[in-house]
């Protein structure tokens, strides 16, 4: 059964605080970090390894291309998304097809080593935010939704859920909800109209949502992922989403308005989140695990349709995603096309711009 906390582990193997941890009751999933990673193969038997511990757990990690990719050794190098976003605005059918061909490569990787689920793609805005920058796909929400729609196609169809983050828009807030208290003051009808659409128009793809650590002051007073107007009254029942609500890393510092860790996960859990993850901070794990004792479990029929088809290990990563039917041609173009010349000239981008 999975339980409400995703927590993360120390180092490239478990050691014996980790099983402890993972096969606690409360725990259904573990994030991956950047130092959990060597290559492929490593992180493969790491999977392979919490799962052996809890065979009902939920594996993600953050690998959204550009300077978010937690595995990078072996792994295709994906352009940020703001790359296809300028190539959009030059050769949209183009960006469209290298869109897919990004999700489709991004999904097969991730699943190969052993891993459910990428926390991608950014839904937000590329507008003042400290934050998401060329995380995002572009300024225009059109352009974010076509783009992002592609994306996605390419991540379903390698056997990859879906999740869109961080809602209703993180893009419109300057400050980094990663460091600071982050405030939206504008009014709901001007989030809607540019914040939220591709939110409300991906719906259909989306198998997942993760809210944003910002206080959008004109609607709540709390941050986005603490609020039952936002996750309950807005996104369940006004837009009519029925899948899963991942929180952010409930130990940034946008999120300690709600109390110490154990208040923190009651109040995301109780205004509507399925999962909350406490990242990168071993005793508040354990705190929020004894928290999490007093908490409902998530609808398990939600959180298993995260759970990604991962293939068998065939030895490497090349030879496991030869498995993948369109994995090495679509690999090739994304190459190609953002890396086959130096700085990214070979699409015509600023060479400049993602230093």
């Amino acid at each position: 059964m999975y339980g409400v906390l995703m927590i993360d582990i120390g180092n490239t193997t478990l050691n014996a605080e980790d099983v402890s941890l993972i096969q606690q009751a409360q725990v259904g999933g573990v994030i991956l970090f950047a130092r959990n990673v060597e290559d492929a193969a490593q992180v493969r038997a790491l999977c392979d390894s919490i799962r052996r511990h809890n065979p009902d757990i939920l594996i993600g990690v953050d690998q959204e291309g550009g300077r978010v990719a937690r595995l990078r050794e072996g792994f295709t190098k994906l352009p940020a998304m703001g790359r296809l976003g300028e190539l959009f605005d030059r050769e949209p059918s183009r960006a469209l097809s290298l869109a897919y061909d990004c999700g489709y490569v991004l999904a097969a990787e991730v699943l190969a080593a052993g891993i459910d689920v990428s926390f991608a793609p950014v839904l937000d805005r590329d507008g003042i935010s400290q934050v998401i920058g060329d995380r995002s796909f572009h300024q225009d929400p059109q352009a974010i939704v076509s783009l992002a729609t592609q994306l996605m196609r390419g991540m379903k169809d390698a056997g990859m859920a879906t999740t869109g983050k961080h809602f209703p828009g993180h893009g419109g807030c300057a400050p980094d909800s990663h460091v600071a208290e982050a405030i939206d003051d504008r009014p709901f009808d001007e989030i809607m109209a540019k914040e939220m659409q591709p939110f409300v128009q991906t719906m259909p793809w989306l198998d997942a949502v993760m809210p944003a650590h910002v206080i959008f002051s004109e609607v709540d007073d709390q941050p986005a992922g603490f609020s039952k107007i936002w996750l309950k009254d807005i996104l369940r029942k006004k837009m009519g989403f029925d899948g899963v609500i991942f929180s952010d890393d409930l130990s940034m510092a946008g999120a300690q308005a709600a109390g110490d860790i154990g208040q923190r996960v009651s109040a995301a859990i109780k205004a509507g989140c399925d999962m909350a993850l406490v990242c990168n901070d071993r005793i508040a794990a354990h705190d929020a695990a004894l928290a999490a004792q007093e908490l409902p479990y998530p609808k398990q029929s939600r959180i298993k349709q995260m759970c990604g088809k991962i293939p068998m290990w065939q030895g490497s990563l090349e030879e496991t995603c030869a498995q993948f039917t369109h994995w090495q041609e679509a690999k090739s173009r994304v190459t190609e096309a953002f890396f086959g010349e130096a700085n990214g000239a070979a699409v015509g981008v600023d060479p400049t711009r993602y230093k």
